[in-house]
């Protein structure tokens, strides 16, 4: 069980994000952190992956959990292909697969700048989701997708995390829905 205990987090000289935050979570819970921009729920993410630590409290059951993120930027490699970025943490069949499911057949030898927004933001899911995980942390990983495109993704991300434990940050309540998410509000 991933447990936050009474958390306490803010930047320097700022006052706190997020304060008292306690959370517990079994492993294959899937959660939606959900509310106004300005609330924490980058900063839970963050402080999931240890990316930062708390000012107060503590978080533990993280130990030894493989995780892999889709964060609000795309975070590719722009001198690598799309399949090379994909394959980064993954076997590249695995990675090939993952990426043609999310119709990105047709761009897997072309470097990122050289394809759409979506296509960008599709190959960053690409990659985390071909990567193997205990936990898979979203945040915004659906920002700029058409509805038909995010559509494809949730399924592809129902799919791929079954039996996962799966945070996702997002403003559109039908896309924790599609994964079947609890909403967490902040």
């Amino acid at each position: 069980m991933i447990r936050f205990e009474n958390v306490t987090f803010g930047y320097r000289g700022k006052p706190p994000v997020i304060e008292n935050f306690r959370l517990d979570v079994n492993p294959g819970d899937r959660l939606c952190l959900f509310g106004p921009s300005g609330r924490g729920k980058t900063t839970v993410l963050r402080l999931l992956m240890g990316l930062e630590k708390p000012r107060r409290g503590r978080i533990t059951g993280t130990e030894g959990l493989a995780f892999s993120a889709v964060f609000q930027e795309d975070r590719l490699i722009g001198t690598k292909t799309v399949l090379e970025n994909a394959a980064l943490f993954a076997d590249e069949t695995q990675a090939r697969a993952v990426l043609e499911q999310l119709g990105l057949g047709n761009v897997l030898d072309s470097l990122p700048g050289e394809i759409s927004g979506g296509q960008r933001r599709r190959a960053a899911l690409g990659r985390a989701l071909a990567h193997p995980f205990d936990v898979l942390v979203l945040d915004e990983a659906l920002t700029g997708l058409d509805e038909s495109a995010a559509e494809k993704c949730l399924a592809l991300i129902d799919r791929v995390a079954e039996g996962k434990t799966v945070f996702m940050v997002t403003h559109d309540r039908s896309h924790a829905q599609a994964i079947h998410a609890e909403l967490v509000e902040l």
